[in-house]
């Protein structure tokens, strides 16, 4: 059962109970991520997410570890590029302990300077690690390629140079701009008492009076072309993709279905024609991922420097061609396993606080599993083509090559350079 409230501030409480649970999950949501950074603070927002676990008022870093652990729960947050959500997990029984802790690290950080210094340290490893990963890295190039340095562009660990600089005052700055009562949403799942969800949350962060600033975005161009960036490695990571859909269109459904049959699975025309049957890959899949303003539709693919062109002549062919191949048997697949992972996904209540919190971020109103499921089946084989015939026409295709790889020799063989 979903429900909406307000805090005495007008923050937004969203709410799924679900009896049958023995757990709650309870979300604090702020809308920035790296996408509304400034270049030279590239990386603030995912570095002053590390700082909130470093101690509090009352507790040190060891207490927050000590206390979630007496809980046998679960305490953690993410950033990604446009939110930034620090989250708890317990068993009901447990719901006021854990609300006051997560309240006080959201409230009450102190943010030490000594443990600002320690945590570059750690997120320099952290970085080194993704630059380490060639299956890693490579989104955050794709990204750069398309986006550029800026807005999309900005990868959410932020930069060396810009984390080796920033201050306490940063991170307070950070703070004062972006996590205000108007860019707060508060998100809860699970088995709970509403009335005193409510008045515990009132008693603490619904007496928060900050007000907040969103840096004013448009949606970045998308560039397309070839960029090959040659690497020692063993195994030449290839992205490829087109400009896709925003995360609020009404056309979300029928690019979750068009994405399934292209690459997500098994089944799909990808892995079989691609991996299955020229035995060209040990991994490809394709994506999709929305924005507020944009998106973008991706395959990933790992091969062999030798088969590089003819993974990426047959991914294109593949693209270029679905709107006019799409059969009737494979969006009936596909939509029984869109809706399969759609309910397994949502018997978990992390999941269904992250759904309840995306749709009051990105649609500002709930959609019940029934409604979706409905919209799924009411996608028809013409709103497929319809929208791989659009996406193709209107969007140049990007590619990003990682590896052993160098220009001249691709554009001997890549249709894409003909």
């Amino acid at each position: 059962m979903f429900k909406k409230a307000k805090l005495i501030n007008g923050i937004p409480l969203v709410m799924e109970k679900a009896e049958e649970m023995h757990s709650v999950c309870i979300g604090i949501w702020v809308k920035v991520g790296s996408r509304y950074e400034e270049p030279v603070k590239s990386g603030v927002s995912h570095f002053l997410e590390h700082m909130f676990f470093k101690g509090t008022e009352k507790r040190s870093a060891e207490d927050i570890a000590m206390d979630i652990d007496s809980l046998g729960g679960e305490l953690n947050a993410v950033t990604s590029t446009e939110y930034t959500l620090y989250y708890v997990k317990v068993l009901n029984e447990f719901i006021d302990s854990a609300l006051d802790l997560l309240t006080d690290i959201f409230l009450n950080s102190t943010f030490p300077d000594e443990d600002i210094e320690k945590e570059k340290g750690i997120i320099n490893e952290e970085i080194s690690m993704v630059e380490d990963t060639p299956s890693d890295i490579v989104f955050e190039l794709f990204s750069r390629n398309i986006w550029g340095e800026e807005d999309l562009g900005q990868t959410v660990l932020g930069k060396r140079e810009t984390i080796g600089s920033f201050r306490r005052s940063d991170l307070i700055g950070h703070i004062e701009k972006h996590y205000g009562t108007e860019n707060i949403i508060i998100a809860c799942s699970g088995k709970f008492n509403e009335g005193r969800l409510v008045e515990h949350l009132n008693r603490g962060i619904g007496n928060l009076t900050r007000n907040s600033t969103k840096k004013e975005i448009t949606a970045p161009e998308f560039s397309g072309g070839v960029k090959v960036i040659p690497k020692d490695l063993s195994e030449a990571h290839i992205c490829l993709g087109l400009k896709g859909i925003p995360y609020s269109s009404d056309d979300r459904y029928a690019m979750h279905l068009l994405n399934t049959i292209l690459g997500s699975g098994f089944s799909s025309r990808l892995f079989q024609n691609v991996r299955e049957k020229k035995g060209l890959v040990y991994s490809i899949y394709s994506y999709h991922i929305s924005y507020i303003d944009t998106g973008i539709w991706s395959v990933y693919a790992g091969t062999d420097k030798r088969h590089v062109s003819e993974v990426i002549n047959i991914t294109v062919d593949e693209v270029m061609n679905l709107a006019a191949s799409v059969t009737a048997e494979e969006l009936k697949r596909a939509k029984s396993q869109l809706k399969g992972n759609l309910i397994l996904a949502l018997e978990s209540t992390s999941n269904m606080m992250t759904n309840i919190a995306k749709q009051e971020i990105y649609y500002g109103k709930y959609f019940a599993p029934d409604e979706i499921i409905k919209m799924v089946d009411g996608v028809t084989i013409d709103d497929i083509r319809t929208l791989s015939e659009r996406i193709v026409r209107e969007s140049p295709i990007a590619v990003t090559v990682y590896g052993p790889v160098n220009d001249s020799s691709l554009r001997n063989s890549c249709k894409l350079l003909q």
